[in-house]
């Protein structure tokens, strides 16, 4: 009997942006990325294992989403810190947060989130594990 192929993680992910540099300050700034250029004048953002790849507004990269525009996506970041030191590091860069801390049900297990806005409107979610 054949084996079933199996998804081991995710390497990265694509956002079209409207403004480059403004993505940039903000995944760097507010949420610790590492800015990464690559190829012919190609931006991405690393954190972990993983990285954000970021097209820009008129001018993505092919292949690419049938419909990719600004302000799609619903982004979930697990972190060590916790929430109420995010909330804080947020406030201090002038990131506002907008839900606070609620218990969500994550990929593997209870989640406490926070909920912000990239410049793009795209929904990001930062997150500890809780122990269930």
């Amino acid at each position: 009997m054949a084996t079933r192929p199996q998804i081991e993680s995710l390497d990265h992910l694509v956002l079209t942006v409207a403004d480059m540099a403004a993505s940039i300050a903000f995944y760097t700034r507010g949420l610790g990325c590492a800015e990464v250029s690559y190829g012919a004048g190609r931006k991405a953002l690393r954190f972990g294992d993983q990285k954000i790849n970021l097209h820009p507004s008129g001018g993505e990269f092919k292949p690419n989403a049938a419909h990719a525009v600004p302000g799609s996506a619903d982004l979930c970041f697990v972190s060590t810190t916790p929430v109420a030191d995010w909330m804080a590091h947020l406030a201090r860069e002038g990131i506002a947060v907008e839900l606070p801390p609620s218990r969500r049900v994550g990929a593997v297990g209870t989640l406490l989130s926070i909920y912000l806005r990239d410049p793009d409107d795209n929904l990001i979610e930062i997150s500890n594990r809780l122990d269930d």
